[in-house]
């Protein structure tokens, strides 16, 4: 009798670790998009990502299993969003604010749809800000006078390191060494163009005058920009 006792609490122990393990999720940060760069691989979840050395970093992400949130704020604050299993390569206008990471019950939105408590995405919002700071840089360029017409930031929102240009600049690798890097940018004056290799080659974007936030498919891809007008 207590033979098959213990063999039934052997056996109740044994599926009580798999069904564990078939919740247990993992989650792949990545430093760049298309998964490229540093990374971290988290499976308890993280409250402060800075603990881990990347606050604010990840560009993409892969979700192994499990269904995690991510939020821009430590202790899950501020904006969250949810990712279930799968791979994404650009995480758009949440690149660069991961700050808090956790698995979660399957349900919710999932990210790029509406924040996962049911509240309009504030994504669009902030698209929608961003674009009307860009117009009102651009109604001012005429007049505005600015030392350094562009400045580079390191992570988005304009933290991080700063760099600053006045005008064409062949290798962000050697004018500046910050090559592949820019996150953020604030033109004050002029249309420029930033490409992805030196001397201007690969893919090339124009901006002009505005504040930008997050640069989008761009992000960490700079390597040489110049002035066009």
């Amino acid at each position: 009798m207590k033979r098959t006792t213990l063999k039934i609490l052997a056996l109740a122990a044994a599926l009580a670790g798999r069904i564990a393990a078939a919740h247990a999720g993992e989650i792949t940060l990545y430093a760049h998009d298309n998964f490229r760069g540093e990374q971290v691989t988290i499976r308890d979840g993280a409250q402060n990502l800075r603990d881990a050395g990347f606050n604010d970093r990840a560009s993409s992400l892969v979700v192994r299993s499990g269904t995690w949130e991510a939020c821009e704020h430590k202790d899950f604050g501020g904006y969250c969003a949810v990712f279930e299993r799968g791979e994404y390569p650009n995480l758009r206008n949440f690149n660069n604010s991961i700050s808090s990471v956790r698995q979660i019950e399957r349900g919710g939105h999932r990210y790029g749809d509406r924040d996962h408590d049911g509240r309009d995405d504030r994504m669009e919002r902030r698209e929608e800000r961003r674009e009307e700071r860009r117009e009102e840089w651009r109604d001012r360029r005429g007049g505005f006078d600015h030392p350094d017409p562009v400045e580079l930031f390191e992570h988005a929102r304009f933290e991080g390191r700063r760099v600053a240009f006045q005008g064409e600049t062949r290798s962000l690798r050697t004018a500046a060494d910050f090559n592949d890097r820019a996150s953020s940018m604030v033109i004050y004056e002029g249309q420029w163009e930033l490409c992805e290799h030196d001397n201007f080659g690969g893919q090339c974007v124009v901006y002009g005058p505005g504040r930008y936030d997050n640069l989008g498919n761009m992000n960490d891809r700079i390597s040489s920009l110049r002035r066009i007008r």
